[in-house]
């Protein structure tokens, strides 16, 4: 039986898409390795989003040049974000490669197997349901538009079906994933929306969590914060990248909003959702901002406080209006030196708010182990570790907290629910 490797780097929708790309192998009869060296088949699932990124994809490429040379029988192909429309010339670039396929798709030199949605053989208690592919927005720093194509959304019917098949698989939790799930249905002829979602996908018996991400400020409406506010299986959690404290650098960002309108909208989200957690995303030392713009951001994150924050320095991506328009004039020390004063802040912030959770007793849906403890999320979606000699994969267990961090919670169980 031929073996397959997958590597896969970048955000949660490339991660879903290698869970089904191994489920669509091994109905070839293909069978995973948990090494290239062993594997007849590997497949880069890439990302380009950060520079850091695509440096490490093109690392990864030149490092398997050697493997190729030496077994010119092995098949090596490239998925993901670094596949753009130009496949001719990216073969140019990287002759040892045999393949190239869009995100998203599947393996163009194999038959379809069956028909429909190719759902993960092996799935977590915590699993990833992408919902909506592609972006219309076009931010002037993003090549995600250009890369994954205009917005496509999957219909109510069909997600619904996947979730209850997972569910009967074991999945307790489903993440809906989207570049912007906030649009999910505007291109469906019923014209659903998210929350029309999320009340359909609230009473698929078993399961008993449901995610969502991300989420585009200018796109996300009372009626999806009402939802999350009323359904008993929607987590509290939100996902809401601000990306700047700036309205001049959120303009030249083309983000659709300013930080009047988001402050409003977090101050709803938090006024319908008592206890939310929220996270956000900030791009720091972005084409022209000044020294005052990235301390309005700095004031911002301070004054909200978020649960966390995913903060990146800028790095132009070729292709996109930023790259095409702005010079990217910030140096990198500066850009470092902003970047690791989030960091620092939000270790404190972080730090604060799992405080409170000292001493409190909390659900976790336990995922897995790691390193001889159980680990799983709580409802806001902190990392929680305890120990424990029975077995509680995919279980609900009530964790009395007994040490915080900014980044985890340790405890003790209390009790579980049937699983």
């Amino acid at each position: 039986m031929p073996k397959y490797y997958i590597w896969t780097i970048g955000c949660q929708m490339n991660k879903a898409e290698s869970e089904r790309l191994g489920s669509y192998l091994e109905q070839h009869g293909y069978q995973v390795t948990a090494t290239a060296d062993e594997a007849e088949l590997i497949i880069l699932n890439s990302c380009v989003v950060r520079q850091s990124a695509e440096d490490r994809v093109i690392n990864k490429l030149n490092a398997l040049k050697t493997l190729k040379r030496s077994r010119p029988d092995l098949t090596l192909a490239v998925t993901g974000c670094l596949v753009n429309p130009e496949i001719s010339q990216l073969g140019q670039s990287f002759p040892h490669v045999d393949y190239f396929f869009r995100p998203g798709e599947y393996p163009p030199w194999m038959e379809k197997a069956g028909s429909g949605t190719t759902l993960p053989r092996h799935p977590s208690p915590a699993t990833f349901v992408p919902i909506i592919q592609g972006c219309n927005n076009f931010c002037s720093y993003c090549i995600v538009p250009y890369r994954r194509g205009r917005e496509r959304s999957r219909p109510v019917e069909e997600i619904a079906g996947e979730v209850k098949e997972l569910v009967r698989c074991g999945v307790k939790e489903i993440t809906l994933l989207g570049q912007n799930v906030d649009a999910y249905g505007h291109d469906l002829l019923e014209k659903p929306d998210l929350a029309d979602l999320l009340y359909e996908l609230n009473s698929v018996g078993g399961l008993a969590r449901i995610r969502f991400l991300t989420n585009h400020p200018k796109d996300m409406n009372p009626r999806l914060i009402e939802a999350v506010a009323n359904l008993d299986k929607v987590c509290e959690q939100v996902s809401l990248p601000v990306q700047s404290g700036s309205d001049e650098i959120l303009k030249l960002m083309r983000r659709g909003y300013t930080v009047g309108n988001y402050r409003q909208l977090i101050a709803e989200i938090r006024d319908k959702i008592p206890g939310v957690a929220l996270s956000t995303d900030v791009i720091v030392g972005f084409p022209s901002e000044t020294e005052g713009q990235f301390q309005e951001t700095f004031g911002l994150l301070s004054a909200l406080k978020f649960d966390t924050v995913h903060v990146a320095a800028y790095s132009p991506r070729p292709g996109t209006i930023a790259a095409r328009k702005f010079e990217d004039n910030i140096p990198l020390a500066e850009k470092r030196g902003r970047l690791g004063k989030i960091e620092r802040l939000q270790a404190r912030i972080a730090a604060e708010i799992n405080a409170r959770l000292l001493g409190k007793t909390v659900e976790v849906l336990v995922e897995g182990e790691k390193r001889g403890k159980w680990q799983g999320r709580t409802r806001a979606g902190k990392l929680v570790f305890f120990s424990d000699s029975s077995d509680h994969l995919r279980q609900l267990v009530q964790v009395k907290i007994e040490k915080t961090s900014p980044w985890a919670l340790r405890g003790r169980i209390e009790n579980s629910k049937p699983s």
